[in-house]
């Protein structure tokens, strides 16, 4: 039986010469040839459904395929815009996104954010609160301005603004910095993007931004206990203007001379039963400074616990330089040894060669 009988064999449409000698045989076999030859015909009928089914659907799916890789589906992953076509759309997108997920340095991250939030705080808190006590020391203690050439408690308090701007400026950018830093040192970015030399610059960098970031963890300290002195003296004075009954026998004072805020010779006090006493307790610029010096010390706090946390985050960023320069130094080795054995091993199979031939 040639190509063209199995032709039309398969798909029911049988020669004359088959039929013909079909007719020549007994009924019996007759009608058993018929049954195989319908069993065969349904078989091959149900066979080619399956295959052309499969084949639909495979063409529907080329054609959304083609139809998402025009445009007409989106335009990729929202992150990378990226198209794959191992996976649909939305497994894609959401591994992208995974994979974008995992190259933040969460650390770092964190403890960007608790600086930011920190010298926020501190920053526009203790602004405010310098403000309010200078119309303090105007209104109720009669603290003048002195002239330009005389550093006095007013002129301190400016300078201590113009600080406070410098302040925010400088961690502004030195957060950056660290959290670029975190970026660079994070273990995701070399699996997306390989391995990178470890240079000598490279921990270089780790190392200055760890110094850095100590003597900046002491600063902190220091103005943390700097500012927990107005805090101190506010208490005081918040804590005499709340129990104003239980003072009205005794005659106390407020003097800026026990501050240091005045000289000597300059006599700037408020006592317990003046009429300026009782006007101060009353006033919103006491109550309100006291909490703005009280928000402003938790702010400095909460940047002393970000450096400490960046202490932690650079400490560990330079173990890791460390190790993988190590690494790195064996890997060279292990490459040359295996180039070295692979050049034995190539000579002495040409020498084999020459022998043989």
């Amino acid at each position: 039986m040639g190509l063209e009988d199995s032709r039309h064999l398969f798909t029911g449409n049988q020669p004359t010469d088959i039929v013909s000698s079909s007719t020549q045989l007994t009924p019996r076999s007759h009608r058993r040839s018929t049954a195989s030859l319908g069993l065969l015909t349904g078989e091959t009928e149900h066979v080619l459904y399956i295959i052309q089914s499969k084949t639909s659907g495979f063409l529907q799916q080329d054609i959304i395929w083609n139809s998402y890789l025009i445009g007409d589906a989106g335009t990729g992953c929202p992150h990378t815009g990226q198209r794959d076509l191992a996976y649909p759309p939305p497994a894609r997108c959401f591994e992208c996104c995974v994979k974008c997920l995992g190259v933040l340095p969460y650390a770092s991250l964190f403890a960007t954010i608790l600086l930011y939030a920190g010298v926020a705080l501190f920053c526009g808190c203790g602004h405010e609160a310098l403000s309010g006590t200078v119309t303090i020391l105007q209104n109720y203690f009669e603290v003048v301005r002195a002239p330009v050439e005389t550093l006095d408690v007013l002129t301190m308090i400016d300078i201590l603004k113009y600080v406070i701007y410098g302040v925010a400026a400088a961690f502004f950018v030195y957060g950056i910095l660290l959290m670029v830093e975190g970026f660079f040192t994070t273990g995701a970015i070399r699996d997306l993007y390989g391995d990178f030399k470890i240079t000598a610059c490279g921990r270089c960098v780790s190392a200055w931004f760890i110094m850095l970031t100590y003597i900046f963890f002491l600063a902190w300290l220091g103005v943390t206990a700097f500012t927990s002195l107005p805090v101190f003296m506010y208490f005081n004075i918040w804590t005499l203007c709340q129990n104003t009954t239980v003072v009205e026998g005794a005659n106390l004072c407020l003097d800026l001379r026990q501050f240091g805020m005045v000289t000597i010779g300059e006599e700037r006090k408020v006592c317990t039963g003046s009429e300026k006493f009782f006007k101060m307790c009353e006033s919103n610029e006491l109550d309100m400074t006291f909490h703005l010096f009280v928000c402003a010390l938790a702010g400095a706090g909460a940047a002393v616990i970000a450096m400490v946390h960046y202490l932690m985050v650079l400490s560990a960023n330079w173990a890791y330089v460390k190790d993988a320069c190590r690494m790195q130094k064996y890997e060279d080795i292990k490459s040359k040894e295996e180039q070295e054995l692979h050049d034995i091993h190539s000579t002495r199979s040409k020498e084999r060669l020459n022998a043989y031939t």
